[in-house]
Formats: structure tokens, sequence, C-alpha cells
């Protein structure tokens, strides 16, 4: 074993120590306190040994993503890489949610007391409601939203209720929703590594975005749709600075406009858009006209929403005051400053937290000539995976996310996954991740 090998098992060793001292400690609160609000610490979950009508797929395709999952990667045409990437994610993502069960681990996620479903009927006139969305966002407040309506921009909220206008009416069709457009986000990223760094990265990584114990929290929430909707604008951003396209630009543009008004948080995703800026910033010189289109794309739906009447500023004040009146006021900080990474550890794999002590390592000159080409996509890359580390320690230190990190960082996880790509030994690495998620999702019963 090389000096390489044996710094991947301890950086993941590392990692699992994190999180089951996360568990330890967060139990011993729990037991004293009862203050973490989560169930089974760091994890909003409860100890529930199970199997379901899921099971044997989620078994088998598991096998099948390790044993042929890098061959597929490395041989596979770009266009059946990409499909295929996108169809299989999809498929684990099903298989885990199954194991469940359809009724409980897809068609009531969206149903509960906490859920946008349960405002569906609060929005026969869109207008009408968003201009009075920020009236119902504190716990005094009449009527006050539940918790996920009022705690994001109402952009989450107007989908499911076209969804139910166009008659894909209840939580079965809102979870397909969000587990189909959801599952695109590993084609995304994959799109994004190629452009910015090289397609063989890019091949290396498939099978560590498609397989990530990520998966368990993409079928049935919501963020996933938002790790879709974040990861395309990212993907078009790179597209646009790699092959200057206006048009690219435009729609990506566009989709961080959205993304904005999906969650609040997900603004820190200027991040890794700065990270692709720079990395393009050769294309933006030489056509300015793609900044142009950029901004006029993310100008659209926070117009589109302030003419309707919602305020995101003012309605991000008062989510901070309810965030305290509820559970974020009881949760301790010092507790979840550092449990969160350790949720980190639980939806990106051991795999990921060695590959990012890989990609912290690579050489980041830049400069044509400088290093080999292998180093200069290998650093470029490491630049996107740094940005996106970068805006999730601050989503981390700003205190607005304690507990549920799991869920609510998924958009940034996806992007920590491409770091798989600089480890060897890849079916070995594969067949942790998929444990991580097999053991999750047959010995917890997870939710939020």
């Amino acid at each position: 074993m090389n000096r390489a090998s044996v710094r991947d098992l301890c950086s993941a060793a590392f990692a699992a120590l994190l999180v089951a001292a996360a568990a330890v400690v967060g139990r011993h609160i729990d037991d004293f306190r009862d203050t973490l609000r989560v169930g089974w610490p760091p994890l909003l979950a409860h100890f529930d040994p199970h199997v379901g009508p899921g099971t044997p797929a989620a078994v088998l395709l598991a096998a099948a993503g390790v044993a042929a999952g890098p061959w597929a990667a490395a041989r596979l045409s770009w266009r059946s890489l990409t499909l295929g990437a996108w169809a299989a994610s999809m498929a684990w993502i099903w298989s885990l949610a199954l194991i469940d069960g359809l009724h409980d681990g897809v068609a009531v996620r969206l149903t509960t007391r906490h859920e946008y479903l349960q405002v569906i009927g609060r929005f026969h006139d869109i207008p009408a409601a968003l201009d009075e969305f920020s009236r119902h966002i504190l716990l005094h407040s009449p009527d006050n939203w539940p918790a996920h309506v009022a705690g994001h921009p109402p952009a989450a909220t107007v989908t499911f209720v076209l969804l139910d206008r166009i008659g894909l009416h209840g939580g079965g069709w809102a979870g397909a929703w969000c587990i189909t457009v959801g599952a695109s986000a590993c084609a995304a990223v994959l799109v994004a590594v190629r452009a910015l760094a090289s397609e063989d990265l890019a091949r290396r990584a498939a099978p560590f975005l498609v397989f990530a114990p990520a998966a368990v929290w993409m079928g049935t929430s919501a963020d996933a749709y938002f790790t879709a909707v974040a990861a395309w604008a990212v993907a078009l951003l790179a597209v646009a600075v790699t092959r200057r396209s206006v048009g690219a630009a435009a729609a990506s543009g566009l989709l961080f406009g959205l993304t904005c008004y999906l969650s609040y948080g997900l603004t820190l995703f200027a991040l890794i858009a700065a990270s692709v800026l720079v990395l393009g910033r050769r294309a933006l010189r030489a056509r300015p006209l793609l900044v142009a289109a950029l901004a006029a794309g993310a100008a659209v739906v926070p117009t589109l929403f302030t003419l309707a009447g919602f305020d995101w500023w003012e309605a991000y004040r008062l989510l901070v005051t309810r965030y305290y009146e509820g559970a974020g006021g009881v949760r301790p900080y010092g507790y979840w400053v550092w449990a969160n990474l350790a949720c980190t550890v639980v939806i990106t794999g051991l795999a990921t937290s060695a590959g990012l002590v890989r990609a912290a390592g690579t050489p980041t000159l830049l400069r044509r000539g400088a290093a080999t080409p292998e180093d200069v996509a290998r650093a470029r890359l490491a630049l996107v995976v740094g940005s996106a580390f970068l805006a999730l320690l601050v989503a981390d230190l700003s205190g607005m996310s304690k507990a549920e990190t799991e869920r609510i960082w998924l958009p940034f996880a996806v992007w920590l996954l491409p770091a798989c790509a600089w480890l060897t030994g890849a079916r070995a690495w594969l067949c942790a991740q998929v444990l991580i998620a097999l053991l999750v999702n047959h010995l917890l019963h997870t939710g939020w």
C-alpha cells in the first residue's frame, strides 16, 4: 500500500470518527438537556430497522454500480454517460425511497404538517398570496405558514401549486417531480466538470455522483429539486464561459435567480459561480456580452416576484426571527457547528472525505505550461470543489443551519462528490459509499 492510499484511509477514518463523536456527544446532550430536536443525532431520524419493496432493487443496483459503474463510465459515449447517469441516479433514489414503501417513502413525504402541499389551497390567487406571504412567516402571525413554507422564498411553494394546477395533484406526483428533477443534478455536475476541467475527471467522478449516499435524502425532499436547479445553473455557466455561449449565460442567470427564490441559503452559490467565472475570465474579457446576458437572466425571477409584492429581504429578516422562535433558538450552536460536518460526511460518504484531502493537495498553478494538462485540469476542478466547501462552511458558521443539514446541504454536497475523481481503487470506495446508503435507509427512518 503506497503513501497516498494510507493517507486516503486515514482521511476516511477521521471522517468516520467525526460521525461517531457527533453521535455519542449528541446522545449525551439529548439525555441531559434534550435540546437537539433530531431523534438520532446528528441525523434527523429514529432507529427503525426494516426492509421494504425497494430493498431487492437497491441491493442489486448497488452491486451493479460497484461492479460495472467505473467500467461503464470509462467506455460509454459522453451523451450516453450523462443520460445514463441521470437514469441510474433516478433508479437509485427510487429504490432507496421504496425501502420505506411507496406510501411512506414517497407519497406522504411532502404532505406532512411542515411541508409545502399543506398550503396549496391558500394559493388560489398566486399574486395575492405572494403579496401577503411575509405576513404569515412569524410563529405568532395569523395563519402562520408551515415550517418549510415559512423557511423558504415562495418559488418552492409556487412550484408545487403549479404542479397541482396542471393536474399533478398530491404527494405522489410532487415526490416524483423532486426525484426526477433532482436526479438530473448528477448529469449537471458531469457537464460542468467536463467543461471546466476534463472529460476524464468527469468520467472518474460519474459513479460516485450516481451512487452517493445523498440519494437517501434526495428521495423525497424538495431540496432535491433545489439541488438540480442550482446544479444546472452552474453547469450552464460553465458551458457559457467555455463555449462563449450567450444563450447558456442567459439560461444560467435565469436559474441562478430561481435558485435564490427557492432557498435563502442558496445565495451562497455565488461563491461557486465566482469560481466558474474566475476559470472563464478570458472568455468574459473576450465577450463581455456574456456578463450582460448572465445579469439579465438573473434579474427575471426576482423582478417577477417583486412585482407580485414579495420582498425577499423583508421575508428573510422575518425568517431569522422565526428561526430563533422555534427549534433554531434551542439547538446549541456549539454542537451543530461541527456536527453539521458529520452530517455532510454521511451524505457524501467516506470516499469524498478522502478525495477532498487529495484535492486540497492539488497544485494550483493554472498557467499554461506551468504543469501537465492533467495537473491543470485537476487544479481547475479543485477550485470549484473548494468553492463549494467554502460555501458550506459559511452556511455552517452562520448559525442558520443547525441540524437537518443532511437534507438542507444537498445542493452543496453534490459539488463535493467530484473530489472522488482523485481516488484510486474506485470499486472499493464505491462499495463503501453504497453501504452507507443501504445501512442508513434500512436501519433508520429519516424524516423532516
